[in-house]
C-alpha cells in the first residue's frame, strides 16, 4: 500500500509497511536511510550515477599519474602484478563496503556505517595542474617548471571544477554522463597510440621480458618481496576508493540496489582500462632513464614523448588524458562537498548550522563545497611552501580512506553481522564473514606497510610522513568529539522497511 505524504516541494511516496512506525522519525516527515528529511533533489540515474564511479575513480589516469614513481618498486612487472595484486585486495574491500552501502544507503557513507555497526570517513586537482604545466614544457626546452607555476594551474582548475559543482547541479549528472565517455575513450585513444605509434615510427617496442620478467628493484631496500608488497601503495592510490559513490545515495532512486552496481562498474572498467593502458606504455618505452633523468612535473608527459616520436603527439595525449580528469576533478567536490554536509547536519563539524545547509536555488551543499574548495586552495599554498609537507598530506590519503573502511566492516564483523539489516545486496552464511574478515586483516596489514618509507636507505627526502600525520589527525578528531559529543547527534540507525522512509530511498 502506498500513500502520498505532503511536504514542501513535490510529493513523495512513502512505502506503508507492516511493521511500527518510528515516532522518533515520523514526527519530521518523510525520511531517507539516513534518518534525515529528504533536502537533495534525486537527479542522478543508474547511467549516470555508474558514470560518476567510474569518473572519480578514473583508474588509468591515477596509475599513469604516478607510474614513474611506481617503477621504483620492481619496474614495469612490479607495476603490473602489484596493480593485479592490489586490485584483488580492493575487489574484497568493496563487497565488504557495497553491503553496507546496500543495507544503509546514506550520503554520510563510512562515517555513517562505522556509527550503525558498532551498535548503541587535492590530489585530483594537483594532477591536473601538473598535466596543463608539462604541456607548456614540451614546447618549450628551455622552461624550468617552478612550484608557483603548478600552483597558478592548480588554483585555476580547482575553482572553475568547484563553480561546476556549486552552480550546474541539474546538469551533473550529464557531467558525468561526458566524463565516462571521456575516460573510456580516453583510454581507447592512448592504448591504440601507445600500441602503435612505436612501429610506425621505426623505434620499435620495448622486450617483452622488459615489461613482463625483469625485476628493477630502485627503492633500495634489500629484500624483494617487500619492495613489491610496499609498491602495492601506488595501485592502491589509483583503486583505493569504493566509497565514493555512496555519497551520491540520497540523489539516486532505490540506491540500495544501485550504488552496489555503480561499484560493480567502477571496479570492473577501472581495472580492465587501467591494465591495458599500463601494457601499452610500458611497451611504448625507449629508454626508462631517460624519463627519470627529466625534471618536469608530470613524466608521462615524456613517456608519451618517446611513445608518439613527437611534442605535438606528447601533448595530444595530455589534452586526451587531461579531459577525464578534469571531470574526475569535478567528481570529487560533489563527493567532498556532500561528505562534509552529511557531518554538519550532524553537529559534527564547526558552524554546523551553516554547512548543513542546502542552498534553496542551487539545491546543493553549496557553503560545504564551497570550504572544500577554499581547503584546497590552502593546500595548494602549501605546495609553494614545501613540496615535501604537501606531499606528506596527499600521501596519506589512501591510508585514512582505508582506516576509515575498517572503522565499519571490522565493528561490522565483530558484532557478528547482527545490527545492520541486510539490503538488495548481502553476502550471505560464511561468505560475508569471510569477507570481511580478509578485508579487515589486509588493511590492518598493508596500513603498517604503507607507512614505512619509501626508499632506503633513510633521509629526510624519502621520509613517509603519512604516520605522523594519520596519528596527528586522529589525536585532533579526539579531541574535537570530547568538545563536540554534547551537540553531536550521530547518524541514525533506520531499517529500510521502516514505514516513514519515502519509497526511493530504498
Amino acid at each position: 500500500m502506498e500513500k502520498q505524504e505532503k511536504q514542501d516541494g513535490p510529493a513523495l511516496t512513502v512505502k506503508e509497511s507492516s511493521g511500527p512506525k518510528s515516532p522518533e522519525y515520523s514526527a519530521h516527515g518523510l525520511i531517507n536511510a539516513s534518518g534525515h528529511k529528504q533536502e537533495l533533489q534525486r537527479n542522478f540515474s543508474l547511467l549516470s550515477l555508474c558514470a560518476v564511479a567510474i569518473t572519480t575513480g578514473n583508474t588509468w589516469v591515477a596509475i599513469g599519474g604516478s607510474v614513474v614513481i611506481a617503477i621504483y618498486n620492481g619496474g614495469p612487472p612490479g607495476v603490473l602484478y602489484e596493480f593485479i595484486v592490489v586490485s584483488v585486495a580492493y575487489w574484497i574491500v568493496a563487497a565488504s563496503i557495497a553491503e553496507l552501502a546496500s543495507a544503509m544507503p546514506s550520503s554520510s557513507g563510512v562515517y555513517h556505517w562505522a556509527s550503525v555497526t558498532a551498535g548503541k570517513y587535492a590530489s585530483i586537482s594537483s594532477i591536473l595542474a601538473n598535466q596543463t604545466v608539462s604541456m607548456y614544457a614540451l614546447f618549450h626546452p628551455a622552461f624550468e617548471a617552478k612550484s608557483w607555476h603548478v600552483f597558478i594551474s592548480y588554483v585555476i582548475c580547482t575553482w572553475l571544477c568547484c563553480f561546476v559543482v556549486l552552480f550546474g547541479n541539474r546538469a551533473l549528472p550529464m557531467v558525468g554522463n561526458v566524463g565516462g565517455f571521456l575516460i573510456i575513450a580516453g583510454v581507447f585513444v592512448c592504448t591504440v597510440v601507445c600500441a602503435v605509434m612505436p612501429t610506425v615510427n621505426g623505434m620499435g617496442h620495448a622486450t617483452n621480458d622488459f615489461v613482463w620478467k625483469d625485476w628493477q628493484n630502485r627503492a633500495g631496500y634489500q629484500s624483494n618481496g617487500f619492495v613489491f608488497v610496499a609498491g602495492m601503495l601506488n595501485g592502491a592510490f589509483a583503486v583505493g576508493t569504493p566509497d565514493c559513490v555512496s555519497h551520491l545515495a540520497e540523489e539516486i532512486p532505490n540506491p540500495s540496489r544501485n550504488i552496489p552496481k555503480a561499484m560493480l562498474a567502477q571496479f570492473v572498467i577501472g581495472f580492465l582500462t587501467a591494465f591495458f593502458y599500463l601494457i601499452a606504455i610500458f611497451y611504448s618505452i625507449q629508454s626508462l632513464d631517460e624519463i627519470f633523468t627529466q625534471t618536469s612535473t608530470f613524466p608521462l608527459a615524456y613517456i608519451y614523448r618517446q611513445a608518439t616520436g613527437s611534442d605535438p603527439g606528447a601533448v595530444g595525449l595530455l589534452v586526451v588524458t587531461f579531459l577525464p580528469t578534469f571531470v574526475t576533478c569535478i567528481g570529487c567536490y560533489i563527493t567532498a562537498g556532500r561528505t562534509f554536509w552529511t557531518l554538519s547536519r550532524d553537529n559534527a563539524t564547526p558552524f554546523s548550522g551553516f554547512f548543513a545547509q542546502i542552498h534553496p536555488t542551487f539545491h546543493n551543499p553549496f557553503y560545504a563545497t564551497i570550504l572544500c574548495g577554499i581547503i584546497c586552495t590552502v593546500m595548494g599554498c602549501i605546495y609553494v611552501g614545501s613540496s615535501i609537507t604537501f606531499n606528506a598530506f596527499v600521501g596519506s590519503f589512501i591510508i585514512l580512506s582505508t582506516l576509515s573502511y575498517l572503522c565499519a566492516i571490522l565493528p561490522h564483523l565483530l558484532s557478528r553481522r547482527a545490527n545492520v539489516v541486510p539490503g538488495w545486496f548481502w553476502m550471505k552464511g560464511p561468505l560475508g564473514y569471510i569477507i570481511n574478515a580478509i578485508s579487515c586483516l589486509y588493511i590492518i596489514a598493508f596500513i603498517v606497510i604503507f607507512c614505512f618509507p619509501y626508499a632506503a636507505p633513510f633521509d629526510i627526502l624519502v621520509m613517509n610522513w603519512s604516520s605522523l600525520i594519520t596519528g596527528g589527525l586522529t589525536i585532533f578528531v579526539t579531541g574535537f568529539w570530547f568538545w563536540r559529543q554534547k551537540d553531536y547527534e550521530g547518524p541514525k540507525a533506520v531499517t529500510l522497511d521502516d514505514s516513514v522512509l519515502a519509497a526511493d530511498a530504498l
